[in-house]
């Protein structure tokens, strides 16, 4: 985070796992103490959880939150969102915060509805990695975000990894790649596993070769810039062993299915927010 942003109090409408690795990102940034997050959260043990780790002020009233911060992340299940956003609707139109919002197939325009019309809310998916600070974050703004709302949300979510900017529209198609493209992945890395299982390896030799193979080629990637057709390329010699294994992934359909895996992630992320 830059230092136009400091000092920054920050709120927090719900204390769970996204919550918790931005404020540990947060106070690693060493751009903000613990003394400038409030978190509200229902759960006693939670609250006592998030005090003691990290040293952050818990409390039970969500419109205080909103009162009390110039930010406010709101970090709910969906299925509890909508309550939330009318309890808080007063408080939001008094103190007229920065919402950023990581729930999950809550638009701009129904959270905008939900707060009577208020609309300075940018809209962030992240992905699981960012459990673990590696992560990336799509996030669009609604009508009333301004540029440097843009930019601030950059700055926090960030420290979770990756962010990009995508037109809302394209939230779905997001939630489809980055969204679901963990279990994917994960699924790849099992296939891996269990196909050095059968060829003889140890277990936990195949996790280790598997996963350090899969974090290998993905910083190789980012980090020459080069795309996924040249990279495959300098793997593969001619009528070596890569290009063996790669006929039988074609034969497979393994391209056309991962890519329906993405369209079908997208279709259901469409139907679970109405679109």
């Amino acid at each position: 985070m830059s230092e136009k942003v400091n000092p920054l109090k920050l709120g927090f409408i719900g204390g769970g796992r996204m919550a918790e690795a931005l404020i540990r990102g947060l106070l690693a940034s060493k751009k903000i103490s613990p003394a400038a997050i409030s978190v509200s959260v229902p759960s006693e043990g939670r609250q006592a959880y998030l005090r003691t780790t990290y040293g952050v002020t818990t409390l039970f009233d969500n419109p205080e939150v909103v009162r009390e911060n110039p930010v406010v992340v709101l970090a709910v299940k969906p299925q509890v969102a909508p309550g939330v956003l009318k309890e808080v609707r007063e408080a939001v139109k008094e103190g007229k915060p920065l919402l950023l919002s990581v729930v999950a197939g809550l638009t701009l325009a129904r959270m905008a509805d939900l707060l009577g019309g208020y609309s300075r809310i940018i809209r962030i998916m992240s992905n699981t990695p960012a459990l673990v600070l590696s992560g990336v974050s799509a996030i669009c703004g609604g009508l009333e975000a301004r540029e440097e709302d843009l930019e601030l949300a950059e700055q926090i979510f960030s420290l979770l990894g990756e962010v990009i900017r995508v037109p809302e529209s394209l939230f779905d198609a997001v939630t489809g790649l980055s969204g679901s493209g963990p279990a994917y992945v994960f699924a790849f890395i099992e296939a891996l596993v269990d196909g050095g299982v059968k060829e003889g390896l140890p277990r936990e030799v195949a996790e280790r070769l598997a996963v350090g193979t899969v974090l290998g080629a993905a910083k190789l990637m980012r980090e020459t810039g080069e795309n996924p057709y040249a990279l495959k390329a300098m793997v593969t010699s001619p009528g070596g062993t890569t290009i063996a294994g790669l006929k039988v992934l074609a034969e497979r359909g393994f391209h056309g299915a991962v890519m329906e895996a993405v369209a079908a992630a997208t279709r259901r992320s469409r139907e679970l927010s109405g679109g």
